[in-house]
Protein backbone atom coordinates (compact mmCIF):
# COMPACT_ATOMS: atom_id res chain seq x y z
CA UNK A 1 0.00 0.00 0.00
CA UNK A 2 2.94 2.47 0.93
CA UNK A 3 4.75 1.50 -2.66
CA UNK A 4 1.00 2.68 -4.48
CA UNK A 5 0.86 5.75 -2.28
CA UNK A 6 4.16 7.09 -3.39
CA UNK A 7 3.69 5.80 -6.82
CA UNK A 8 1.24 8.39 -7.23
CA UNK A 9 2.69 11.00 -5.52
CA UNK A 10 5.91 10.97 -7.52
CA UNK A 11 3.38 11.09 -10.64
CA UNK A 12 1.02 14.15 -9.45
CA UNK A 13 4.53 15.61 -8.47
CA UNK A 14 5.95 14.74 -12.21
CA UNK A 15 2.23 15.86 -13.54
CA UNK A 16 2.93 19.43 -11.82
CA UNK A 17 6.61 19.81 -13.17
CA UNK A 18 5.66 19.46 -16.51
CA UNK A 19 2.48 21.89 -16.37
CA UNK A 20 4.91 24.68 -14.61
CA UNK A 21 7.20 23.64 -17.67
CA UNK A 22 4.91 23.95 -20.35
CA UNK A 23 3.25 27.80 -18.98
CA UNK A 24 4.97 29.98 -20.95
CA UNK A 25 7.41 32.24 -18.80
CA UNK A 26 5.66 35.74 -17.50
CA UNK A 27 6.04 38.87 -19.75
CA UNK A 28 8.81 41.32 -18.45
CA UNK A 29 6.81 44.97 -16.78
CA UNK A 30 5.66 47.35 -19.07
CA UNK A 31 7.26 50.65 -18.30
CA UNK A 32 4.57 51.97 -19.60
CA UNK A 33 2.17 50.54 -17.04
CA UNK A 34 4.53 51.28 -14.26
CA UNK A 35 4.67 54.57 -15.74
CA UNK A 36 1.27 54.85 -15.77
CA UNK A 37 0.19 53.75 -12.43
CA UNK A 38 2.65 55.77 -10.65
CA UNK A 39 1.64 58.70 -12.53
CA UNK A 40 4.26 60.68 -13.63
CA UNK A 41 6.70 60.43 -16.72
CA UNK A 42 10.14 61.78 -15.39
CA UNK A 43 12.57 63.20 -17.77
CA UNK A 44 16.45 62.96 -17.23
CA UNK A 45 17.71 66.41 -18.67
CA UNK A 46 20.69 69.28 -18.47
CA UNK A 47 20.22 72.69 -18.99
CA UNK A 48 20.70 72.66 -22.49
CA UNK A 49 19.30 75.00 -25.14
CA UNK A 50 17.41 75.04 -27.27
CA UNK A 51 16.55 71.12 -25.90
CA UNK A 52 15.59 71.73 -22.35
CA UNK A 53 16.17 74.75 -20.68
CA UNK A 54 14.51 77.33 -18.28
CA UNK A 55 11.91 80.47 -18.82
CA UNK A 56 12.11 83.52 -17.10
CA UNK A 57 9.25 81.73 -14.60
CA UNK A 58 11.82 78.96 -14.15
CA UNK A 59 9.60 76.35 -16.59
CA UNK A 60 11.45 73.96 -18.36
CA UNK A 61 10.94 74.54 -22.33
CA UNK A 62 12.48 73.44 -25.32
CA UNK A 63 12.40 71.32 -28.59
CA UNK A 64 12.80 68.16 -26.41
CA UNK A 65 10.84 69.84 -22.99
CA UNK A 66 7.79 70.26 -25.32
CA UNK A 67 7.86 67.13 -26.98
CA UNK A 68 7.97 65.20 -23.34
CA UNK A 69 5.30 67.08 -22.22
CA UNK A 70 3.15 66.03 -25.11
CA UNK A 71 3.98 62.21 -24.41
CA UNK A 72 3.29 62.92 -21.01
CA UNK A 73 -0.33 64.19 -22.04
CA UNK A 74 -1.36 60.89 -23.91
CA UNK A 75 0.01 58.89 -21.28
CA UNK A 76 -2.27 60.55 -18.91
CA UNK A 77 0.46 61.56 -16.12
CA UNK A 78 2.24 64.52 -15.59
CA UNK A 79 5.58 65.55 -16.20
CA UNK A 80 8.80 65.85 -14.22
CA UNK A 81 12.25 67.39 -15.22
CA UNK A 82 15.40 66.49 -13.40
CA UNK A 83 18.73 67.95 -14.09
CA UNK A 84 20.81 64.55 -13.90
CA UNK A 85 25.14 64.40 -13.87
CA UNK A 86 25.48 63.21 -17.48
CA UNK A 87 28.08 60.73 -17.24
CA UNK A 88 25.21 58.82 -14.85
CA UNK A 89 22.73 58.75 -17.30
CA UNK A 90 23.04 55.01 -17.32
CA UNK A 91 22.50 54.24 -13.91
CA UNK A 92 19.59 57.29 -13.06
CA UNK A 93 17.62 55.25 -15.82
CA UNK A 94 18.75 51.48 -14.74
CA UNK A 95 17.57 52.29 -10.99
CA UNK A 96 14.39 54.20 -11.99
CA UNK A 97 15.29 57.38 -10.55
CA UNK A 98 14.04 58.48 -13.82
CA UNK A 99 12.05 57.15 -16.81
CA UNK A 100 14.04 58.14 -19.78
CA UNK A 101 16.71 60.61 -21.18
CA UNK A 102 15.38 63.02 -23.63
CA UNK A 103 17.65 65.85 -23.85
CA UNK A 104 19.34 66.17 -27.15
CA UNK A 105 21.39 63.20 -26.48
CA UNK A 106 23.55 61.39 -29.08
CA UNK A 107 22.85 58.17 -30.15
CA UNK A 108 26.80 56.69 -29.66
CA UNK A 109 27.24 52.64 -29.46
CA UNK A 110 27.44 52.70 -25.73
CA UNK A 111 24.27 54.35 -25.29
CA UNK A 112 22.59 52.11 -27.69
CA UNK A 113 24.16 49.09 -25.79
CA UNK A 114 22.37 50.00 -22.34
CA UNK A 115 19.19 51.65 -23.57
CA UNK A 116 16.81 50.83 -25.74
CA UNK A 117 16.61 53.95 -27.86
CA UNK A 118 13.94 56.05 -29.80
CA UNK A 119 14.33 56.20 -33.59
CA UNK A 120 16.52 59.38 -34.04
CA UNK A 121 15.27 62.52 -34.96
CA UNK A 122 17.77 65.63 -35.23
CA UNK A 123 21.15 65.37 -37.17
CA UNK A 124 23.98 67.12 -34.95
CA UNK A 125 27.49 67.78 -34.96
CA UNK A 126 30.45 68.48 -32.38
CA UNK A 127 32.17 71.48 -32.73
CA UNK A 128 34.93 73.01 -31.33
CA UNK A 129 33.87 76.41 -29.33
CA UNK A 130 37.05 79.48 -29.55
CA UNK A 131 37.07 83.06 -28.37
CA UNK A 132 36.32 84.71 -31.43
CA UNK A 133 39.39 86.77 -31.82
CA UNK A 134 42.16 84.13 -32.16
CA UNK A 135 39.52 81.55 -33.74
CA UNK A 136 41.72 82.21 -37.25
CA UNK A 137 44.63 80.96 -36.04
CA UNK A 138 43.20 77.40 -35.41
CA UNK A 139 41.80 76.03 -38.84
CA UNK A 140 41.87 72.31 -38.79
CA UNK A 141 42.39 69.46 -36.45
CA UNK A 142 45.89 69.45 -36.81
CA UNK A 143 46.08 72.88 -34.84
CA UNK A 144 44.52 72.23 -31.80
CA UNK A 145 46.61 69.76 -30.29
CA UNK A 146 48.24 72.32 -28.27
CA UNK A 147 44.65 73.61 -26.71
CA UNK A 148 42.85 72.85 -23.31
CA UNK A 149 39.37 71.97 -23.99
CA UNK A 150 36.57 72.24 -21.84
CA UNK A 151 34.29 68.75 -22.61
CA UNK A 152 30.88 68.06 -20.91
CA UNK A 153 31.90 64.48 -18.80
CA UNK A 154 29.99 61.44 -20.48
CA UNK A 155 29.47 63.30 -23.67
CA UNK A 156 29.83 62.99 -27.37
CA UNK A 157 32.06 65.66 -26.99
CA UNK A 158 34.28 64.26 -23.93
CA UNK A 159 34.83 61.12 -26.74
CA UNK A 160 36.31 62.48 -29.66
CA UNK A 161 38.20 64.84 -27.52
CA UNK A 162 39.81 61.37 -26.17
CA UNK A 163 39.96 59.52 -29.81
CA UNK A 164 41.23 62.94 -30.79
CA UNK A 165 44.14 62.93 -28.13
CA UNK A 166 43.23 66.47 -27.19
CA UNK A 167 43.92 67.61 -23.74
CA UNK A 168 40.31 68.16 -22.10
CA UNK A 169 38.98 68.91 -18.23
CA UNK A 170 35.65 67.25 -17.79
CA UNK A 171 32.62 69.29 -16.36
CA UNK A 172 28.91 68.99 -15.33
CA UNK A 173 27.41 70.38 -18.02
CA UNK A 174 27.47 71.56 -21.74
CA UNK A 175 26.60 75.06 -20.93
CA UNK A 176 29.68 74.98 -18.31
CA UNK A 177 32.21 74.56 -21.30
CA UNK A 178 30.67 77.95 -22.31
CA UNK A 179 31.48 79.82 -19.34
CA UNK A 180 35.32 77.97 -19.29
CA UNK A 181 35.86 79.32 -22.52
CA UNK A 182 34.86 82.88 -21.81
CA UNK A 183 36.21 83.06 -18.60
CA UNK A 184 39.72 81.92 -20.09
CA UNK A 185 40.06 78.88 -17.93
CA UNK A 186 40.10 76.83 -20.76
CA UNK A 187 41.73 77.87 -24.26
CA UNK A 188 38.15 75.82 -26.36
CA UNK A 189 35.01 73.67 -25.74
CA UNK A 190 33.74 70.85 -27.90
CA UNK A 191 29.87 71.21 -27.65
CA UNK A 192 26.78 70.20 -29.80
CA UNK A 193 26.41 72.17 -32.53
CA UNK A 194 22.52 72.92 -32.16
CA UNK A 195 23.46 74.37 -28.61
CA UNK A 196 25.94 76.44 -30.28
CA UNK A 197 24.13 77.45 -32.42
CA UNK A 198 21.14 79.21 -29.66
CA UNK A 199 24.37 80.11 -27.44
CA UNK A 200 27.20 81.43 -29.24
CA UNK A 201 27.78 84.60 -31.10
CA UNK A 202 26.17 88.09 -32.03
CA UNK A 203 22.93 88.25 -29.60
CA UNK A 204 23.74 85.72 -27.29
CA UNK A 205 25.44 85.82 -23.55
CA UNK A 206 28.69 84.12 -25.51
CA UNK A 207 29.13 87.29 -27.77
CA UNK A 208 32.46 86.86 -27.27
CA UNK A 209 32.67 83.04 -28.49
CA UNK A 210 32.54 81.73 -31.95
CA UNK A 211 32.05 78.05 -33.51
CA UNK A 212 34.83 76.58 -35.86
CA UNK A 213 35.20 73.02 -36.86
CA UNK A 214 33.21 70.49 -36.92
CA UNK A 215 34.42 67.51 -35.40
CA UNK A 216 32.06 64.67 -35.96
CA UNK A 217 27.93 64.26 -37.51
CA UNK A 218 25.91 61.98 -35.60
CA UNK A 219 21.95 61.70 -34.66
CA UNK A 220 20.04 62.72 -31.29
CA UNK A 221 17.87 60.15 -29.84
CA UNK A 222 15.51 59.19 -26.35
CA UNK A 223 16.81 57.10 -24.51
CA UNK A 224 14.99 54.10 -22.26
CA UNK A 225 16.09 51.62 -19.71
CA UNK A 226 17.37 48.73 -21.36
CA UNK A 227 13.72 46.70 -23.03
CA UNK A 228 11.68 48.61 -21.97
CA UNK A 229 8.46 48.96 -24.37
CA UNK A 230 8.12 52.88 -23.41
CA UNK A 231 10.98 53.32 -26.60
CA UNK A 232 8.33 51.87 -28.41
CA UNK A 233 5.68 54.24 -27.00
CA UNK A 234 7.61 57.49 -27.65
CA UNK A 235 8.49 56.12 -31.10
CA UNK A 236 4.71 55.62 -32.42
CA UNK A 237 3.87 59.15 -30.78
CA UNK A 238 6.98 60.97 -32.67
CA UNK A 239 5.44 59.06 -35.57
CA UNK A 240 2.20 60.98 -35.04
CA UNK A 241 3.56 64.26 -34.54
CA UNK A 242 5.44 64.05 -37.68
CA UNK A 243 2.32 63.60 -39.57
CA UNK A 244 -0.03 66.12 -38.39
CA UNK A 245 2.65 68.71 -38.06
CA UNK A 246 3.32 68.91 -34.41
CA UNK A 247 7.07 68.05 -34.45
CA UNK A 248 7.79 70.54 -37.26
CA UNK A 249 5.89 73.38 -35.50
CA UNK A 250 7.95 73.02 -32.40
CA UNK A 251 11.38 72.66 -34.27
CA UNK A 252 10.41 76.37 -35.85
CA UNK A 253 9.30 77.64 -32.89
CA UNK A 254 12.95 77.12 -31.71
CA UNK A 255 14.77 77.42 -34.64
CA UNK A 256 15.87 73.47 -35.08
CA UNK A 257 13.95 72.78 -38.07
CA UNK A 258 16.99 72.49 -40.71
CA UNK A 259 18.09 69.92 -38.07
CA UNK A 260 15.09 67.90 -38.06
CA UNK A 261 15.12 64.18 -39.62
CA UNK A 262 12.55 64.53 -42.17
CA UNK A 263 10.59 61.19 -42.44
Amino acid sequence: MKKKILAGLLAIATIATMTAAAKPAEAAESDVDYIKGKGSLIIGITDFAPMDYKDDDGEWIGFDADLARLVAEDLGVDVEFIEIDWDNKIMELDSKSIDCVWNGMTLTDEVKNAMSCSKPYCNNAQIVILPADVADQYPDEASLAELNFAVESGSAGEAIAEELGLNYTGVTAQSDTLLEVSAGTSDAAIIDSLMAGAMVGEGTDYENLTYTIELTTEEYGIGCRKDSDLAEYIDSEMDKFYKDGTISKIAEEYGLQAALIQK
